[in-house]
């Protein structure tokens, strides 16, 4: 009897679970669920068959959507530009004022000086950013920083903007260090051929090395040419005939 008693119960309990459910199942939430899986199962269908039947397209798409995310992902931030102003200046530290580019240079500590005076700041727009110029100190307490009136419109970003980042790269503040260990002074006073001159390529510039490294050597007269060789065959020969006395063991 308490065997049967508690199939019973079980089989009365199994059968309201099953009721919850089917109430649940066809009441507006359950009904609207329903929807919305139904309409994301045909959406993932139809993309799909599209791809499918147009590989081209989808591949575009698809590498849109890559280099999109990546852009995003390696967008820079306002921690990386200041990082990168303080290595640039200790790179342009090494090097003497005589030799160091002045365009570099001038670049450089320029932003370094709106760095120290909280001057710079920092907009992202998801794929790329930009690092601009304002006139004053978040942290000022001057009535000019604080009148929203008196601030600086949109339309004068253009003109304070001083890098984009992009792919994790500064590309202004790259730019400007591409040649910063060479001096434009210095050949400000050439004259026009040697201005066009263009650098030496690679076979040329190992020839004058080779060309050096052979100056260095000793000059030698034809006699001592000769008399080099003859010793050198001499102690040749010599060796050769200490070899073949040797007795057989």
């Amino acid at each position: 009897m308490a065997a049967l008693r508690r199939w019973c119960s079980t089989a009365v309990a199994a059968t309201s679970k099953g009721t919850r459910w089917e109430r649940l199942r066809n009441s507006r939430a359950g009904v609207w669920c329903q929807s919305l899986l139904s309409d994301y199962k045909e959406a993932c269908r139809e993309i799909f068959v599209g791809a499918y039947e147009r590989p081209f397209k989808a591949s575009f798409y698809v590498a849109l959507l890559g280099g999109t995310y990546t852009c995003y992902y390696t967008n820079p931030d306002s921690t990386s530009f200041e990082s990168r102003i303080l290595e640039t200046s200790n790179q342009l530290a090494l090097l003497s004022p005589w030799i160091r580019s002045g365009t570099s240079d001038g670049h450089v500590q320029n932003l370094a000086k709106l760095r120290n005076e909280g001057r710079l700041r920092y907009f992202s727009l998801g794929i790329f950013s930009l690092s601009y110029v304002a006139d004053y100190d978040p942290e000022s307490s001057l009535y000019e920083a604080r009148c929203s009136a008196l601030s600086v419109p949109w339309s004068q970003l253009r003109e304070r903007v001083l890098d984009v980042g992009f792919a994790g790269r500064w590309w202004l503040l790259e730019n400007k260090m591409e040649n910063y260990d060479i001096n434009e002074e210095e050949f400000k006073h050439l004259s026009p051929a040697l201005l066009t001159t263009a650098p030496p390529t690679a076979q040329e510039t190992e020839r004058n090395e080779r060309l050096h490294q052979e100056s260095w050597k000793a000059l030698l007269m034809e006699g001592e040419e000769e008399m080099d060789s003859m010793k050198i065959s001499e102690e040749v020969t010599g060796e050769g005939n200490k070899n073949s006395s040797k007795p057989d063991i």
